[in-house]
């Protein structure tokens, strides 16, 4: 039975070894192609299902921001303001982004908001989606093939088989998440800092989304988001770097002004 996993497991690896941007090796074995016209099928389906900020200075400050940290990657991006109060952004395979009212409001100046919208743009470059998708594909594809090989009939054996479901999901699925998290911080980081925004305001932005929060936040080790106080240690410990690529780009005078 065991042989039988590892020959199924050994080829999958073997077809879906990726890196990303910041050298990490990945588990991706999906094609770009599907999940991006998955990101597209859900935008528009948010798009239909929640109402979009006619407001105009809110717009023109998304965009602003929008354009300045997309003209760092390749491609054409869709920007959509939605009238949400919630304090949420986020991006989608396929050049999707979507920012809420509710964060805007949040904000500052526009280094805080191009933390955000550079963090969201950051999972789309670094493939998170199809990483994990292809992952929890794997995992459900091992489960089941242990399951049909070893044909738990008794109370035991299928315990046994939920049990793995459960440890599969936090032993593997979230912790991927949170490294997806930490990561894209960095590249958000180094991204902004490159399109010319201050990322020390980085620091500033996770405070006070910690003090929106109310100092409330799901335990770690169960949540798909490093906790405020990691994410700002980590981001503090790259700014030496990031601050070299934001002098680099004031200098060759990449200076946006986005007015909020």
């Amino acid at each position: 039975m065991l042989n039988k996993v590892f020959i199924g497991l050994l080829c999958l690896l073997l077809t879906a070894c990726a890196t990303s941007p910041t050298g990490r090796s990945q588990f991706i074995y999906l094609p770009d192609s599907q999940l991006n016209a998955m990101g597209i099928q859900a935008f528009d389906n948010i798009k239909t299902a929640q109402q979009q900020s006619k407001n105009s200075r809110y717009n023109h400050f998304v965009h602003c921001i929008a354009q300045a940290i997309t003209a760092e990657t390749v491609g054409d991006w869709e920007v959509v303001v939605f009238a949400d109060d919630s304090l949420n952004a986020f991006a989608l395979p396929g050049n999707k982004i979507g920012v809420h009212t509710g964060l805007i409001k949040l904000v500052d100046n526009q280094d805080q908001l191009a933390t955000v919208i550079a963090h969201e743009v950051g999972h789309v470059l670094a493939r998170h989606s199809n990483e994990r998708l292809s992952q929890t594909t794997a995992v459900n594809q091992t489960i089941s093939l242990i399951s049909a090989v070893s044909n738990p009939t008794s109370t035991l054996g299928k315990l046994a088989i939920s049990s793995l479901g459960i440890g599969a999901q936090y032993g593997i699925i979230l912790p991927f998440s949170r490294m997806h998290e930490s990561e894209a911080d960095i590249i958000a980081l180094d991204f902004m800092a490159q399109a010319g925004f201050d990322p020390r305001q980085s620091i500033n932005l996770w405070q006070k989304m910690d003090q929106a929060g109310q100092h409330q936040q799901p335990a770690e080790f169960l949540s798909t988001h490093p906790s405020h106080s990691t994410r700002i240690k980590q981001l503090t410990a790259h700014m030496p770097i990031a601050m070299g690529f934001y002098k680099q780009a004031r200098s060759i005078h990449k200076r946006p002004r986005c007015i909020k």
